[in-house]
C-alpha cells in the first residue's frame, strides 16, 4: 500500500472484503490493486485467501470474465428471499434451460448458432433471456452482416449458483453410433 497511514492495519483478504461489499459492480483486479496501492498479483492472492476463509460464511467471492464481487451463498437463496420478502424465483422454460446451455458452453456464439444447434428459432426466448439479465450481447462475429455474440451474465452465475463459468459441469455427449459429426457441439 502506497500510503499506509490511510488504510488500518487489517490483513488484506478483509480489506479487499470490504470494498467488494460496499461495491455496487464486480471490480477488477486491476482496479482493487490501484485502491490499494499494491501489485495486481497480490491482490489476486487475497482474493484467493479470501474466497477460502468465505466458503464457510454465509457470503461467497464470485468471478466472472477477470471481475469480482460478494454474492450470497446459493445454499441460503430461498431463506434471503423470504428474509427479503422477494416473489419465488422466476422458473425457466424448458427452451430457455436449452439455449441457455448452448450459450453457457459455446460463449461467445450469435443465435443463428443457437438455432443451429437447437433446430428451431431462438428469437423469442433469447430476447426472453436478455430481459431477465441472464444473458447479454458481448460483442459482433466477424463476417457477413456481423452478428452479434452473446454470453452469460454475472446473474447467470448467481441464479445457478456457480461462481465461474469453469464451474459447468462437464458437457457429456451422446454416445452415436456411426460416424456422425458433432463437432458444433463442442465448445
Amino acid at each position: 500500500m502506497s500510503d499506509s497511514s490511510a488504510f488500518p492495519e487489517m490483513p488484506l483478504p478483509a480489506l479487499l472484503e470490504c470494498l467488494l461489499f460496499v461495491s455496487g459492480e464486480p471490480a477488477s483486479a486491476a482496479h482493487l490493486a490501484t485502491v490499494l496501492g499494491i501489485p495486481a498479483g497480490e491482490v489476486e492472492k487475497g482474493l484467493d485467501e479470501l474466497e477460502e476463509e468465505l466458503k464457510t460464511r454465509g457470503l461467497r467471492l464470485q468471478r466472472h470474465l477477470g471481475r469480482f464481487q460478494l454474492t450470497t451463498a446459493p445454499e441460503v437463496a430461498e431463506l434471503v428471499e423470504e428474509f427479503l420478502g422477494l416473489e419465488a424465483t422466476t422458473h425457466l422454460s424448458r427452451a430457455a434451460l436449452e439455449t441457455l446451455a448452448i450459450i453457457a458452453y459455446q460463449q461467445p456464439v450469435t443465435r443463428p448458432q443457437v438455432d443451429s444447434v437447437r433446430g428451431v428459432n431462438s428469437d423469442g426466448v433469447m430476447k426472453s433471456l436478455l430481459s431477465k439479465g441472464l444473458l447479454e450481447e458481448v460483442g459482433r462475429a466477424e463476417g457477413p452482416g456481423r452478428p452479434i455474440l452473446y454470453g452469460t451474465t454475472p446473474d447467470f452465475l448467481r441464479h445457478f449458483g456457480l461462481a465461474g463459468l469453469s464451474e459447468l459441469p462437464p458437457l457429456a455427449l451422446p454416445e452415436v453410433e456411426g460416424d456422425v459429426e458433432v463437432s458444433h457441439l463442442k465448445g
